[in-house]
């Protein structure tokens, strides 16, 4: 199974990929004249700004929800595992995957908005939608709507449901291991998967709204008290900051660390702690209420520097300044590492290990807690958007209880990823992540060089804040954006009015 794995996530996850990440990003930049800095500011403003409907959710709930799939696992064990395999150079590639995926966030999330549809009285879209109204290519589209269920239904779930699994073992000193038909497995391991399962059940049999709900108040929370967490240990450590810095630039440029390991696995870890490209972010950015649809892309543009630039240092300043890590496969030299090698990467030990070493007796347990709020909101978005895609579906191909299967079958994939191997985890995420960014990345660069339809909604927008206008409109039709229905349906409204 592992080597199965393996060999199929090489091949998603070759350089190419890496490289289009990256190119993708620089490119939208570009065309965007690089609005993840000119509209810093109007980022801020409008994540207040938005508000509830009885259809759609607001600008600040659409941002919670992306959080929570943005800032989950990723945010620790993730950077520990680009820390662990691609060197402290690997911090500097997931800052630059954040700096330019942030271009890539607005387009996907402008995008969404844009083609986004009224499905059972709430809003609904994503890249399946956009593909198949700015294209005219369903095909494609019903390919990323399969794939988006398999990864965030069935292979994505795993990896957070296994990161609080192993945090929980940790931090307790582990549990006596019993025989099941999984193996042997810890009791404690077997405990969290049910609690898990029945937490999650509760949530996802009660609709977006109550997802909404949850997040909005969760993640901030738990971002923050972390954050705070991780500032106070990098206090204490100050004079040690600049030459972390040092560390993590020197590496990232290396022969050996900064032109292989430490570019694909900031990368990959980038991109999965982020999601800039992936295609997850665009299915709550359809779901807000808003005047615009380059409001909602900017607000998720926002969301990366949050996950990345904020989260994700706040990790790898933590291990890096208390030394907790050790890059597998590279000279001791480079590694300067004081943990033992058979510490697996892939697992949250790192983080728990650096707070660990600061904290005594309260760094494993914090962490893990931590981690079980991060992960388990992620799980949260991930049936959302999964759910999402189940209904572009049904769109077409009506099989009665679909709803009902992908819950079942995401609650059946939690308690797996619970009591399995951290690295086969993994790897099946990563595959599921890699095959989302590979279609959406593709199709929304020729979406593009089709129509421009992100980048006319940005100028638009830009053109009425130059003008300073109160309340902002879209007209599709007087832009050339075709099959945008939502929005010609609501400039119809406000011409009757």
């Amino acid at each position: 199974m592992h080597e199965i794995v393996a060999t199929i996530n090489s091949y998603v996850w070759s350089s190419a990929l890496v490289y289009l990440c990256l190119g993708a990003g620089l490119f939208f930049s570009i065309m965007t004249r690089f609005a993840q800095v000119r509209q810093f500011k109007e980022m801020l403003r409008l994540l207040f700004k938005g508000r509830e409907s009885t259809r759609g959710i607001s600008t600040f709930q659409a941002l919670a929800v992306s959080l929570s799939g943005r800032v989950g696992t990723g945010n620790i064990a993730g950077v520990a595992a680009a820390i662990g395999f691609g060197g402290p150079g690997a911090v500097f590639w997931m800052w630059v995957v954040a700096f330019l995926g942030a271009s890539t966030a607005y387009v996907e999330s402008a995008l969404g908005q844009i083609y986004k549809e009224v499905d059972e009285g709430q809003y609904r879209g994503g890249p399946a939608f956009y593909i198949e109204k700015a294209l005219g290519q369903k095909w494609y589209a019903w390919i990323f709507a399969m794939s988006t269920v398999l990864a965030c239904g069935f292979l994505l779930p795993g990896v957070q449901a296994n990161a609080i699994g192993n945090a929980v073992d940790l931090a307790v000193g582990g549990g006596t291991l019993i025989n099941s038909p999984f193996g042997e497995v810890s009791q404690i391991k077997l405990a969290v998967g049910s609690v898990v399962v029945v937490f999650l059940g509760f949530i996802i049999f009660g609709g977006v709204k109550r997802i909404a709900h949850f997040t909005q108040f969760v993640v901030p929370m738990m971002a923050l008290g972390y954050v705070i967490s991780a500032l106070v240990i990098i206090i204490m450590n100050i004079s040690a900051v600049p030459g972390i810095f040092a560390l993590i630039i020197g590496d990232a440029f290396t022969p050996m660390a900064g032109l292989g390991a430490a570019i694909g696995w900031g990368v990959k870890r980038g991109i999965y702690s982020n999601e800039a490209g992936q295609g997850t972010g665009p299915h709550a950015a359809s779901a807000a209420e808003v005047q615009h649809p380059a409001q909602q892309g900017l607000v998720q543009a926002f969301s990366v520097y949050v996950d990345t630039l904020l989260v994700c240092s706040a990790t790898a300043f933590m291990i890096l300044i208390t030394g907790a890590y050790h890059v597998t496969g590279v000279d001791a030299a480079v590694s300067n590492g004081a943990l033992a090698i058979t510490v697996d990467p892939n697992s949250p030990a790192f983080t728990q290990l650096a707070v660990e070493s600061v904290a005594t007796g309260v760094g494993g347990p914090f962490v893990a807690v931590a981690l079980f709020f991060f992960a388990f909101t992620t799980l949260l978005a991930y049936y959302y958007i999964a759910e999402t895609n189940v209904a572009y579906i049904k769109r077409t191909f009506h099989v009665p209880g679909l709803m009902l299967i992908l819950k079942f079958g995401l609650m059946a994939a939690v308690f797996y990823g619970a009591i399995r191997t951290a690295s086969l985890a993994w790897a099946l995420g990563d595959i599921g992540v890699g095959l989302m960014a590979w279609l959406n990345i593709i199709g929304i660069l020729i979406i593009f060089l089709v129509s421009k339809p992100a980048i006319k909604a940005l100028r638009d927008y830009e053109a009425q804040q130059a003008a300073g206008v109160k309340k902002y409109s879209f007209d599709p039709k007087a832009l050339g954006i075709k099959n945008a229905e939502f929005w010609e349906k609501r400039i119809e409204q406000e011409k009757q009015k």
